[in-house]
């Protein structure tokens, strides 16, 4: 049995589940990182809520505007997504995204903008793990839920 056709898969995320995928993803990742900043940074836990909502709010805003970006080089020099690709994607998205944190860090933090840069790094570190996790768990829960849809039909 092809892969197109395994029992495994599960059906493309229509719009709204996507949001709501954005909506958990961000609001864990606000929940959870707002607690390290603060120990890290040594600041009260709403300043540091504060400033993990605006790097969700950046975040997001980001991912639109740079996906769709990508998605039109990715149209005009006809890229495959190969590894390398999606290395490349990830690397400039990442990176985009440290030159606007980094300054709203030091700026909100009152830090220099090396401290805010280690901030920045120590935040990476934290959602590489964060995001495989979260997205693994999804995906899990979401194939048994679509499993019982299809069971209940």
């Amino acid at each position: 049995m092809s892969k197109s056709t395994s029992k495994s898969m599960t059906p493309p995320k229509t719009f709204p589940e996507r949001c709501l995928h954005m909506v958990m993803f961000e609001s864990l990742a606000v929940l959870t990182s707002a607690p390290i900043v603060a120990w890290a940074m040594g600041v009260p836990m709403a300043h540091a809520g504060a400033l993990a909502l605006m790097f969700s709010s950046v975040a997001m805003a980001w991912n639109m505007v740079f996906n769709m970006l990508f998605e039109k080089i990715e149209q005009r020099y006809q890229l495959i997504r190969t590894v390398v690709v999606r290395i490349a994607h990830a690397t400039a998205f990442e990176f985009g995204l440290v030159v606007m944190l980094v300054p709203l860090a030091a700026w909100w933090l009152g830090v220099s903008m090396l401290d805010a840069f280690i901030l920045d790094v120590g935040l990476i570190l934290y959602f590489l793990p964060y995001t495989f996790l979260f997205n693994l768990i999804y995906d899990k829960v979401r194939a048994r839920l679509m499993a019982r849809r299809v069971r209940a039909v």
